[in-house]
């Protein structure tokens, strides 16, 4: 991986790094009325490079790594380990992250980084009370995620407390191509986005069955597209079974999918499809029809 220097790297080469094609059009959580999108374009000399650093650094803590080192996060991040050093320093200083020794960890306040927008969405305010109740019908988990880059990112959810559960907290991230949820909005995305969409996504190996074959992955999201759901096993987490269906707001426009978790301890596919498949189906419409009132 090649290093970034603090300030060798020019603004320009940064921005058009950052704002390829490959992200474009990615992010399905539409809004319900137009953008007000004047002054929008990103020029080079817009791009504030040591926010998108970061940023980086940020999203380099996942639920794996939950804490790492000044030479873990540089080699994560492809920064200086002097420039990581300054960005954890100030995320201590503001309250976002702690040391540990050695070791860096975020806090729980960096999610009011992110709750405040997705709890404004007002689609999910209205999708609450029909997740809870499927989730009460079916005694399992209930979530909705969107579409951010190749991740998803829940944004509500009701945990089924058994004795094997599956729990999703709002605002984690998974590898788009592993999931249900992640498969439906990846098939829903338009025609012209496919083939760099296929292309570029990370196909991460994270368990023996997930598919990491691009043609493969094609295939099963041709499938998914035209049935209109999906169901994965095994393919995130051994023992994790999800099965998801996209969700429309009031102009037809796809903004996030929901999603059902059992363990396969206590679910078989054919399960899901025949007795799932059609609550999941129709909490969907009936979360599409309350977003047009």
């Amino acid at each position: 991986m090649t290093k970034k220097t603090d300030g060798a790297e020019d603004e320009t080469s940064q921005a058009a790094k950052r704002t390829g094609p490959a992200r474009s059009g990615l992010m399905t959580a539409a809004p319900d009325s137009a953008d007000d999108t004047e002054g929008s374009e990103l020029s080079p000399r817009d791009y504030v490079n040591s926010l998108a650093r970061g940023l980086d650094v940020l999203r380099a803590f996942n639920r794996t790594r939950r804490k790492m080192t000044l030479s873990e996060m540089a080699v994560e991040t492809g920064n200086t380990r002097a420039g990581v050093r300054r960005i954890l320093l100030t995320l201590v200083h503001e309250g976002y992250a702690v040391a540990d020794g050695k070791l860096f960890d975020l806090t729980p306040q960096v999610l009011e980084l992110g709750y405040s927008v997705l709890s404004s969405k007002g689609v999910w305010d209205i999708a609450r009370p029909f997740i809870d109740h499927l989730s009460e019908e079916l005694r399992e988990s209930v979530s909705a995620a969107v579409l951010d880059r190749f991740d998803v990112v829940y944004v509500s959810g009701t945990q089924y407390h058994r004795v094997i559960s599956v729990g999703i907290s709002v605002g984690s991230r998974f590898p788009a191509h592993t999931t249900a949820t992640g498969r439906v909005l990846l098939a829903a995305q338009p025609p012209e986005m496919w083939p760099g969409m296929i292309q570029n996504i990370p196909l991460t190996r994270m368990t023996d069955f997930t598919i990491t074959d691009r043609e493969a992955f094609r295939r099963i999201l041709e499938d998914v597209r035209d049935k209109g759901w999906s169901l994965v096993v095994d393919e995130l987490e051994i023992g994790l079974m999800s099965m998801a269906v996209p969700l429309y707001n009031s102009h037809g426009n796809l903004v996030g999918s929901i999603n059902v978790g059992a363990p396969t301890v206590r679910m078989t596919p054919d399960m899901m499809v025949e007795y799932i498949l059609p609550k999941l189906q129709e909490t969907v419409a009936n979360i599409s029809r309350a977003l047009k009132q």
